[in-house]
Formats: structure tokens, C-alpha cells, sequence
């Protein structure tokens, strides 16, 4: 069977300390929003969502460094999903809403990808072991994803939750046609950070929406920062 081509490059980057903060939520809540192709991927028969914030660094769009627009946060809410193909399961992720501070890289991801990418004012502060949090502003508030990082850092065990949260290596977005564009992530496992005091200060229904909002303003089910790494994103095919 003749290897199918590897997609060209679209993004290079660096993403660093990624603070994890996962809700269990009802499946029927995310259902709605499944690419089309694709399935909820459950861990222990339980949906997953996370609002994830972490740092962009080095960042170059088709190999060029765009002036003002190579370090940035990002914070976003996640779900897990996974698509069948020819050897097996492809893990992967599907986004809620994802979160810049620059203009052109909302644009950008809108346009090429079409992910709800939206620009806020953002900030974060980060110290490892220690508090980390990120920050962004709307309605002239600002709302935030944070926790404390603890102890040492350690590679998850294959079947654990956390390789669970940081290992899918695909994503998914819907089209407007209906479709799915499937782009593949590159890089290795990273090492965490186990969390204490997770929090999320946000009005969640305002920008997630009231469904998703009901657990995610319940205590989150886990948290942990990943180490993070350089990481190579594929530009993204259309599989339905």
C-alpha cells in the first residue's frame, strides 16, 4: 500500500506550560458539538472537557516569524474526540472556543481552520513549582484559569488521565459545509506537574455557553501543568 503524503507544515512552535484544569461533564452536553466523523473519546466511560491556558513561543506561520505575533498566551475549552481510520483510533481534540490576544492569529485560524478563535487582552504569570495562572479580560473584568504546581515533574503512565488530557496527537474542526478538517499535532509526551487549588474565575456561560457552564462551575475532576515542548502542526485535510 502506497504511504499516503504527509500534509506540509503549517505552524512551528513552542508551547510551554500548559496548565490543564478538566471537568467531567454529561456527553449529551457535548454531543452537539462533535465534528462530523469523528466520536466522543470517553476516559473510563466519563467526557472530558478542559480549559487549557498556556504559552505560544517561537512561534513562525509557514516558516516566517510574523513581526509582534511570536510570543503569546492562548487560553482555550476543549473536548476529546476520536475518528476511525485505516490501522485504528486517531485521538484527538475539538475546541469549544480558543483565545488570543492578536487580531491576525484569530483571523488566521478562523479563516484556514475555521476554529472560534476570538481576541481578548491577556496575561499570565507563571512560576514552576508554584502558581500559575492566565489571564483574560472582557467586559472590562478580568477572568482567569489558575492553580499551584507541586513536587516534581513525571512522565503519566500510558493509562492515566493525564496521558489521557495531554496525549491526542490530531485535531478536528468543523466546517461550514458540514465537513471536518483533521490536522495532526506533533510532538512527545510531555512531563507534569501534579496541581493544588485549581480555579476557574470566569463568567462561563457568557462564554462558553449555560450548558457547559453548569460544570465547569462545579470543582473541576483534575488539574496538572504540562512541561509543554516544541511542537509542529500540520496544515489540515478534509476527511468528510
Amino acid at each position: 500500500m502506497t504511504a499516503r503524503p504527509v500534509p506540509r507544515t503549517f505552524l512551528t512552535a513552542e508551547w510551554r506550560h500548559l496548565l490543564m484544569v478538566n471537568h467531567v461533564v454529561d456527553p449529551a452536553v457535548l454531543e452537539p458539538l462533535v465534528p462530523a466523523g469523528t466520536e466522543l473519546d470517553l476516559w473510563q466511560g466519563r467526557a472530558y472537557v478542559s480549559v487549557v491556558g498556556f504559552r505560544f513561543l517561537n512561534t513562525r506561520v509557514l516558516g516566517i516569524m510574523v513581526p509582534f505575533h511570536r510570543n503569546f498566551d492562548e487560553v482555550n475549552l476543549r473536548f476529546y474526540v476520536r475518528r476511525r481510520f485505516e490501522a485504528g483510533w486517531r485521538a484527538g481534540v475539538a475546541f469549544v472556543k480558543e483565545i488570543v490576544p492578536r487580531r491576525a492569529i484569530a483571523f488566521v485560524a478562523r479563516t484556514l481552520y475555521n476554529e472560534n478563535y476570538i481576541r481578548l487582552p491577556m496575561r499570565s504569570a507563571v512560576t514552576i513549582p508554584g502558581p500559575v495562572r492566565y489571564e483574560l479580560r472582557r467586559a472590562g473584568s478580568w477572568e482567569s484559569v489558575s492553580a499551584t504546581a507541586v513536587g516534581e515533574p513525571y512522565l503519566p503512565a500510558p493509562d492515566s488521565e493525564e496521558a489521557f488530557i495531554s496525549e491526542h496527537y490530531w485535531g478536528y474542526a468543523r466546517q461550514r459545509d458540514g465537513s471536518t478538517a483533521e490536522y495532526e499535532v506533533e510532538h512527545p509526551p510531555w512531563r507534569v506537574w501534579r496541581c493544588e487549588a485549581p480555579a476557574l474565575a470566569s463568567q462561563a456561560a457568557n462564554l462558553y455557553g449555560e450548558p457547559l457552564a453548569r460544570f465547569l462551575s462545579a470543582p473541576p475532576a483534575s488539574a496538572f501543568v504540562a512541561e509543554g515542548s516544541s511542537v509542529v502542526v500540520r496544515r489540515g485535510v478534509r476527511v468528510r
